[in-house]
């Protein structure tokens, strides 16, 4: 796999590449990716142990395809719209929401969001979202990337005596491997229909 750091990502092959065109594409990537986290983050697909929510799909999918700078803007959005009180993450709700629920036991996860979109989009720069196999190391690297501040505070807020791992991670590796392996299989896939559609 070419080190290459400079490679375009999927949303740069489509619409405006210069000007205040394209300030315009990135602003309305943007606003959709908000919306588009959002959203996965309240499907929850019935699974053993516990359901299967899209939000790290969603985060993960989208760091790769928007690239490090319009991955990072758009999950920096996504934290500002939850800070302001919207409903926008799994577990939030009327009764909780905002700051109060970013700082309870789901803050290591959300900034493990941030640095698992940076790490995603780093890695398309490099072609990595051009090959099944390098997509799901990148996909795996991000779920690390997401569990270890999420764990850590978890750790912190609860007590080092507690379980952990059985409250934040065991019962969702069944879930993450099966959402790696379906962002594995799309982005690669996604790249070769840009290819026949510029073939």
């Amino acid at each position: 796999m070419s080190e290459t750091v400079n490679r375009n990502v999927l949303a740069e092959m489509f619409g405006a590449s210069e000007g205040t065109a394209l300030r315009l594409k990135q602003a309305a990537l943007v606003v959709l990716g908000i919306a588009a986290l959002a959203v996965a983050a309240k499907i929850k697909v019935p699974m053993w142990p516990v359901p299967i929510t899209m939000g790290t799909f969603a985060v993960l999918t989208i760091g790769a395809a928007y690239g490090p700078r319009l991955g990072l803007a758009t999950i920096l959005g996504y934290m500002i719209v939850g800070a302001l009180g919207f409903d926008v993450f799994a577990g939030s709700s009327a009764e909780k929401y905002g700051l109060t629920y970013m700082m309870g036991g789901t803050g290591g996860y959300l900034v493990g969001y941030v640095l698992a979109t940076l790490a995603l989009g780093l890695a398309a720069r490099r072609g990595w979202d051009r090959s099944v196999i390098w997509m799901a190391a990148a996909m795996l690297l991000g779920n690390v990337l997401i569990y270890a501040p999420g764990l850590l505070w978890l750790g912190q807020l609860y007590g080092w005596d507690k379980p952990i791992l059985q409250w934040g991670l065991t019962p969702f590796l069944i879930g993450d491997a099966i959402k790696l392996a379906l962002a594995a299989l799309l982005l690669p896939a996604a790249w070769k229909l840009v290819g026949r559609a510029r073939g």
